[in-house]
């Protein structure tokens, strides 16, 4: 799993970084939307919508914005109508990637989602042909200067965490299952335990490596995916070493 969460972090700091791009916004508002029409308004019995409410607010997003949002999914707000839609394929390496959208026109995405992939010697392919390698879990990750490592370990066990990643020297990564996130992170928080991100997200089971002389080219493919309007997540199961990850940030951030 090296490299793999931070990577993750690198692509939430750049979120961050790009908060008042509207582009920003307009990804959040489209996910809360098709979120509250699949699950309900309301976040207490809507764990996705929960979860992207504090993103959104994460990144200063006004609630004004949220609450519209979840309107115009629950219907009471007239509007474009936009849907979740998942790609499967494969990167460069034979990497397996999870190309999550939402979108108006699913003709349109899929066809500029291809060209992005081809363009970076990358495939789609047929549903199901990728998801089998991946599991959804809560990840959690704390700043390692902004607490205890012994008592984010004790508080996140105590409430229900599964495992913890720490791969990046900068973050503690917790994960845990769907129905124990909230508990959780509700338990960090109320330790004044500092979270610089939390979300519920697609992990890989097992990894495939690749050399640091192709990662660029995964990881170009990686940010250009990120760039586009109606993608929201992309997940894939590579091994990249931390320095090939550090060279690219370095000669692309």
């Amino acid at each position: 799993m090296a490299g793999h969460s931070k990577w993750a972090n690198r692509v939430h700091r750049k979120t961050r970084q790009d908060a008042k791009r509207s582009r920003v916004f307009s990804k959040f508002s489209r996910a809360i939307m098709v979120a509250a029409r699949e699950g309900g308004g309301n976040p207490d019995h809507n764990p996705t919508l929960r979860s992207l409410m504090d993103q959104a607010r994460a990144v200063q997003m006004p609630n004004d914005n949220i609450e519209y949002a979840i309107k115009r999914g629950l219907g009471e707000v007239e509007g474009v109508e936009f849907e979740a839609v998942r790609y499967e394929g494969y990167g460069p390496g034979g990497v397996a990637m999870l190309i999550e959208c939402v979108t108006d026109n699913n003709q349109r995405t899929v066809a500029e989602v291809r060209n992005v992939m081809s363009k970076r010697d990358g495939k789609l392919g047929g549903a199901g042909s990728v998801t089998w390698m991946f599991e959804q879990k809560g990840v959690i990750t704390v700043p390692r200067d902004g607490a205890d490592y012994d008592t984010v370990f004790l508080t996140a066990a105590e409430a229900g965490a599964e495992d913890f990643v720490e791969d990046d020297e900068d973050y503690i990564e917790i994960r845990t299952a769907l129905e124990d996130f909230h508990v959780v992170r509700e338990a960090l928080q109320e330790a004044d335990i500092p979270i610089e991100r939390a979300e519920l997200s697609m992990i890989p089971t097992s990894t495939v490596p690749v050399p640091d002389d192709e990662a660029g080219k995964l990881l170009r493919l990686l940010d250009d995916l990120d760039e586009h309007d109606d993608v929201q997540h992309v997940y894939a199961n590579f091994d990249i070493s931390d320095e090939a990850i550090e060279a690219f940030a370095a000669e692309n951030d």
